[in-house]
């Protein structure tokens, strides 16, 4: 009884012991199938990767192969390169050789082509005929000999410049006009010189092959010319050309008007005008009144009877208001009457005098202030571009000019006034020393 629990224990542990000889045993099992695993996928990468290189051996097999191939099919064309130069040096030779002045000649051919093609490209004949430069310029640009056909083409557009060019021509053709707009109108096309259309001038551009409104027109006595001329359909008529092909016409339509000359003298240049003006009209006024007051003398010379309407009528009436004096305070009372009389004839001469100085003195304010405006340029630009002083200049010369204008007429108005003042004043002396006489004579 006592052996029992001995007997327990060993069986508890040969149960044990049996158990976990049966969990390595699966153990084993388990490792052995994954090395089995292993070993298999480890011999299907092998065979792809024997495939892959059996692959890439037969492409470098055939990439090999198919560079030597074109090794030597680039061997065969350097060699048939070589040949082709060698015989292409030969028969440029052997062409020089056979061609012998005529290359001279073509060469000439070629070069008026390309002369013959600058003059047209702008030349207002090409307006009517544009595409006359293509086949030059295929002339002119191509290497090879020209042909019978291309030669007869420079003689025939040579002599078509020369005919057209003495020709009055009218055609119709798309006009653009100066705000970008295009409108078909019927141009006149006077030689190479001008093309006018409605009565204005037109431009060719040879970028765009299209006669072109002028964005300024030239004077308008040009202008009325054209207009004239437009509306003649047969024999003579006159207008104005630009023999230069528009080098006169760019001129005249640069060259700035009155009203630019005036603006170019700036402020003090408007000064001078308005001085000049109220000088002028100042001056009319008095002259009108001068000759109004001489009228009316010569009228109370000619009339018994004394009018308070004229210095010498308001003369002899005071001379007959003092009849009853003598010889001396009657003198002293004519002398009064012509002293109180003279500053009305001489006014404003004082006046328009200053004016006419004035006005040289304020052009030549605006030519210190111009020619200051023109360093002042210069020091920030330097001289390199001429129209930065431009405008400096042009305001010392035209407010010099102005100041001149106005001045000038200035004085010959006052000379004038100032004569005909003096002729009244004397005219008043004579009568008065007159009724003195005949005074005296009583």
């Amino acid at each position: 009884m006592r052996l029992i629990p001995y007997f327990l224990c060993i069986f508890v542990l040969s149960n044990s012991v049996w158990a976990e000889n049966k969990n390595l045993d699966q153990l084993l099992r388990d490792v052995k199938q994954a090395q089995s695993i292993d070993r298999k996928i480890n011999r299907e990468r092998e065979a792809e990767f024997l495939a892959d290189k059996q692959a890439q051996q037969q492409l470098l097999n055939a990439a090999t192969a198919e560079l030597s191939k074109q090794e030597s099919l680039s061997t065969q064309l350097k060699d048939h390169l070589q040949s082709n130069e060698a015989l292409l040096s030969k028969l440029e030779t052997q062409l020089k050789d056979n061609s012998g002045e005529l290359g001279e000649l073509f060469g000439v051919a070629r070069q008026a082509a390309g002369d013959l093609n600058v003059d047209l490209l702008s030349s207002l004949v090409s307006a009517q005929y544009p595409d006359r430069t293509d086949k030059l310029n295929s002339i002119a640009n191509s290497k090879a000999l020209p042909t019978i056909e291309q030669l007869e083409t420079l003689w025939f557009t040579l002599q078509q410049e020369m005919t057209e060019t003495g020709k009055v021509v009218r055609f119709k053709r798309t006009i653009e006009a100066a705000n970008g707009n295009s409108e078909e109108a019927e141009v006149i096309r006077i030689g190479a010189f001008n093309a006018i259309a409605k009565g204005e001038y037109l431009r060719y551009s040879p970028e765009t092959k299209m006669l072109v409104s002028l964005a300024r027109q030239p004077e308008s006595k040009y202008l009325d010319l054209a207009i004239d001329f437009s509306q003649v359909t047969s024999g003579q008529a006159p207008i104005a050309i630009d023999p230069t092909r528009g080098v006169l016409l760019s001129m005249l339509i640069q060259t700035p008007d009155a009203q630019e000359r005036i603006n170019q003298g700036g402020v003090i240049g408007y000064i001078i005008l308005a001085l000049g003006g109220l000088g002028f009209i100042y001056a009319l006024i008095r002259l009108s009144i001068l000759i109004l007051i001489g009228s009316k003398i010569q009228k109370q010379m000619n009339s018994p009877a004394a009018s308070d309407d004229n210095p010498l009528g308001r003369i002899l009436s005071a001379t007959e208001q003092n009849a009853a004096q003598d010889i001396e305070t009657l003198e002293l009372v004519l002398d009064e009457a012509i002293t109180r009389e003279v500053p009305a004839l001489e006014k404003g001469l004082s006046l328009i005098k200053l004016l006419a100085a004035v006005a040289p003195l304020l052009g030549l304010l605006g030519t210190v202030t111009g020619m200051i405006a023109t360093f002042q340029s210069i020091s920030l630009f330097g001289t390199g571009d001429p129209k930065l002083m431009a405008n400096g200049i042009s305001q010392a010369l035209v407010t010099t000019m102005l100041g001149l204008s106005v001045a000038m007429p200035l004085l010959f108005i006052h000379n004038l006034l100032a004569s005909r003042s003096k002729t009244l004043v004397q005219i008043l002396d004579e009568q008065s020393a007159g009724i003195m006489s005949r005074r005296a004579g009583k």
